[in-house]
């Protein structure tokens, strides 16, 4: 059984930081000792992908990219903000760093993991695609992870048990230029023990904190006080040409069902 360290209120609060230079003793001391570091994204700088200054962001995000992409290359588990919760990333095609996702969240090895790629044409490497290119454009980026066949390109360490895999593109320009800038997929979960609820703030995360090498801190994501900001991705297998069928309602559910059907007349079947 997974061991995790509570962390006080006290204790955490001397975690957070602006940059990677601590300016107390007890900060440094402390993220000495839990191998963490928190970089925190400017509230300005942090949102959806389709903002007109992303290029501008991108730039402002220079160190923590570098920063981020040295760490899962590493092997370790970073969390990140998406559209929707909280995540915990690693690198897809390392077996080792899928292992120590699991452990790092109590989660059953029986339960999937998706990937997160940064652009839709990112999708057709790791996955077969029976779909019109227009309807994964319609729906990504944004909260809504599409559940296709998997191929051989895949690490087989990922899901073993299936031949499906859950594909996300966050609307969050950070998560995008992250997975592009690994030049391979990311594996992502939410940032939680499992069985526990869905994170919006990395407060609410903080007990997974000594497991992990980095923390993107994005900020808030939604109204923390909505349970409905807490639903994550709506989850659709796609796998079956001309049907669909809904794995998780979610958070987007009504909009994605309108275009499945209206749009492109795919029937819905009871998922198995």
């Amino acid at each position: 059984m997974l061991f995790l360290t509570r962390l006080s209120h006290v204790a955490f609060d001397a975690l957070i930081r602006s940059g990677i230079r601590a300016t107390n003793s007890a900060k440094t001391d402390m993220c000495k000792e839990l191998k963490c570091r928190i970089l925190k994204l400017g509230i300005a700088n942090a949102g959806p992908a389709k903002q007109s200054g992303d290029r501008v962001q991108v730039s402002a995000w220079k160190e923590f990219l570098s920063t981020a992409v040295s760490v899962l290359k590493q092997g370790n588990v970073v969390a990140v903000p998406t559209d929707t919760v909280y995540g915990l990333a690693c690198l897809a095609q390392n077996s080792e760093a899928i292992q120590r996702i699991y452990e790092t969240k109590g989660r059953n090895g029986n339960k999937p993991l998706a990937i997160c790629v940064g652009a839709v044409e990112d999708i057709y490497k790791y996955c077969k695609v029976t779909v019109p290119d227009q309807l994964l454009r319609d729906l990504l980026p944004g909260p809504v992870t599409l559940v296709l066949e998997r191929s051989d390109e895949l690490n087989k360490d990922l899901n073993p048990f299936t031949q499906l895999v859950g594909v996300r593109i966050p609307d969050h320009a950070f998560m995008q230029v992250l997975a592009q800038k690994c030049e391979e997929p990311l594996a992502l979960t939410s940032a939680n023990i499992s069985s526990q609820a869905s994170t919006l703030t990395v407060d609410e995360f903080r007990d997974l904190l000594p497991q992990l090498a980095l923390v993107i801190d994005g900020g808030p994501i939604g109204d923390v006080m909505s349970p409905e900001c807490r639903l994550g991705s709506t989850v659709i297998n796609l796998s079956t040409p001309g049907q669909y069928s809904i794995i998780r309602p979610g958070c987007a559910l009504t909009a994605t069902v309108e275009i499945l059907e209206n749009k492109y007349s795919l029937l819905e079947t009871p998922d198995h």
